[in-house]
């Protein structure tokens, strides 16, 4: 199965100065290093990453990069020290490189695939052995890849730092998000009462079908005083915008209640009450990706639950910055994906 070919088309950006320096280039074919694996990509997703890349917002930028860092595919060539046989298997990709030694936070160094690492916006792309996980049978390629950044993160911030269980009551602002989408599924099959904001009509009724008990459009300057009639009280929020969000659901949250932060699309700065933090016995926390050992632990969920990414759209390799002006300017739920 190995390619006989030496050149490979992927998307490059080639200057931070938005989508504009992205063009769909012919690169070499990489070559797997000792311990890694050769995947030749059938879909990638993207995520709001990338256009924070290309605009330069992102540390240590080095270019020209190849951009995405979820994929899916079928290994098609090993490395030296890995098992022959897992050519041909088909794979999803875990996107973390150097998480560290500690489970509770990654290390410093800690990066993804594109961007310090390899992109999958790609026919191709080589990755350690270990991050080349089975990919589910019930899922699609497409499907597959719309799931390890996006969902990994809603795990990881739901299950591992939060802990939400059955019984309590779950707010997830700006849903439709990708992250959010997921966290809204995860947390339905666990059994939680969930909750939900958005501004658009459209998004909060699809929140509805898929198991949340209620949504609030967050432009009505009344959503909070809803959400606590509604809820009557918030054990757990799941927040990528605190600086617009946090200020309006803060009185609904119970006493000992989580807030998980996993963004900042609003802005970087945040109100909070001392006072609140510490008579409520609050715990605001922080999040981001999570371990390939979590990976695992969220696929043999969404296998039990047979749960499925919620695909908005589907573009070309040949379309990708398409796909990336329609996460900017027209997406509304779930995932955008780009087939290899």
């Amino acid at each position: 199965m190995t390619t006989a070919l030496s050149k490979m088309k992927a998307l490059r950006l080639d200057r931070a100065d938005g989508p504009g320096g992205l063009s769909l280039a012919d690169v070499d074919i990489p070559t797997p290093a000792r311990g890694e694996v050769r995947v030749a990509l059938k879909a990638a997703s993207i995520n709001h990453r990338e256009l924070w890349i290309t605009r330069g917002q992102y540390p240590g930028m080095q270019l020209p990069c190849t951009l995405g860092c979820d994929g899916a595919g079928v290994i098609e060539a090993v490395g030296e020290g890995v098992d022959a046989s897992r050519v041909g298997s088909a794979v999803m990709l875990y996107p973390g490189l150097n998480w560290g030694p500690d489970l509770r936070f990654p290390a410093a160094d800690f990066g993804l695939l594109g961007m310090p690492g390899p992109g999958t916006l790609a026919q191709f792309v080589c990755v350690a052995d270990a991050n080349a996980l089975d990919k589910p049978d019930y899922l699609s390629f497409e499907e597959a890849a719309a799931v390890p950044l996006a969902a990994l993160t809603a795990w990881r911030g739901l299950v591992t730092k939060a802990g939400l269980t059955s019984s309590e009551n779950l707010l997830i602002t700006g849903a439709g998000g990708g992250v959010a989408t997921f966290a809204l599924q995860i947390a339905v099959a666990l059994g939680a009462a969930v909750f939900v904001t958005s501004s658009h009509a459209e998004t909060l009724e699809h929140a509805i079908k898929l198991g949340v008990r209620e949504g609030f459009n967050y432009r009505d300057e009344g959503w909070p005083k809803a959400l606590r009639k509604a809820a009557g009280g918030v054990d757990v929020a799941f927040d990528g915008a605190p600086a617009a969000a946090f200020a309006g659901y803060s009185r609904a949250l119970n006493r000992g209640a989580r807030v998980v932060i996993y963004g900042s699309t609003a802005g970087l700065q945040f109100p909070c009450s001392a006072a609140d933090l510490f008579l409520k016995n609050l715990n605001i926390m922080g999040t981001n990706v999570g371990t390939r050992q979590e990976l695992q632990l969220l696929l043999a969920f969404l296998q039990q639950h047979q749960i499925r990414p919620q695909i908005e759209r589907t573009f070309t390799l040949t379309d990708a910055t398409r796909a990336l002006a329609h996460l900017e300017g027209a997406h509304g739920f779930g995932k955008v994906v780009v087939k290899i």
